[in-house]
């Protein structure tokens, strides 16, 4: 998934340092989620909270506002603003971290990386896209 019309996208979040009772202390954090808009809910009931740039301020705003501020922002991005594109299976490896991992893919098919060998090795990730 990505902006259809490229750029950033910002997702509401949650952050918190938990402090543990021996004194030590975790940074934690989470996204936040809804009910999936129609364009998405094909590939998942759920989808991030997408924070609009003009909301940027008022979410961040934690030292004057109340949850029930900004509750409004909690909501399915617009229609048409995610598009999904196939991928190779190359996204669902850590170590796979180079700009290769970007390119689009063909559904079920890996791009040939250096070092592969020559046979692609094939996967079934796609099938979340095939109608």
């Amino acid at each position: 998934m990505r902006p259809k019309h490229g750029g950033l996208v910002a997702f509401a979040g949650l952050i918190e340092t938990y402090a543990e009772p021996g004194g030590s202390e975790m940074d934690t954090g989470a996204i936040l989620t809804v009910n999936a808009n129609a364009d998405i809910v094909h590939i998942h009931d759920r989808m991030p909270v997408v924070i609009d740039p003009q909301d940027f301020a008022r979410w961040l705003d934690c030292r004057t506002r109340e949850p029930r501020d900004v509750a409004d922002l909690l909501r399915p991005a617009q229609l048409d603003f995610f598009e999904a594109v196939p991928v190779s299976d190359l996204v669902n490896k850590v170590a796979n971290t180079g700009p290769e991992i970007q390119e689009r893919g063909m559904a079920g098919r890996s791009p040939r990386r250096p070092g592969a060998g020559s046979r692609a090795r094939t996967t079934v990730q796609m099938s979340l896209f095939q109608q």
